[in-house]
């Protein structure tokens, strides 16, 4: 199993827009073949600091993830909002 590890960096007084994304990012996340489970996190020091954590079976199903067409459309509605490209980390035992 791997983990994923997103960071968002999010433009000020855009966070009820951002969090509508991230459902819709969930709902079609969850139909992903390899993923486990995941979660969303705030910064308690900065309250446009993103930090999604998710958990896969495998490298290969996030890279088909990442590379999908679902997730190109529901994080196309994310990257307006951003102050910076998300950062993506990927971790293994």
């Amino acid at each position: 199993m791997i983990k994923v590890i997103i960071e968002r960096e999010i433009a000020d007084d855009m966070e009820s827009t951002y969090e509508a994304a991230v459902k819709n990012t969930l709902r079609a996340i969850l139909e992903a073949p390899g993923y486990v489970s995941g979660a969303s996190y705030k910064d308690v020091k900065n309250d446009n600091r993103r930090m999604i954590i998710t958990n896969w079976v495998d490298v290969k199903s996030w890279q088909s993830w990442a590379k999908s067409n679902e997730r190109a459309d529901v994080i196309a509605s994310i990257q307006p909002i951003l102050n910076q490209q998300e950062k993506i980390t990927i971790l293994t035992a």
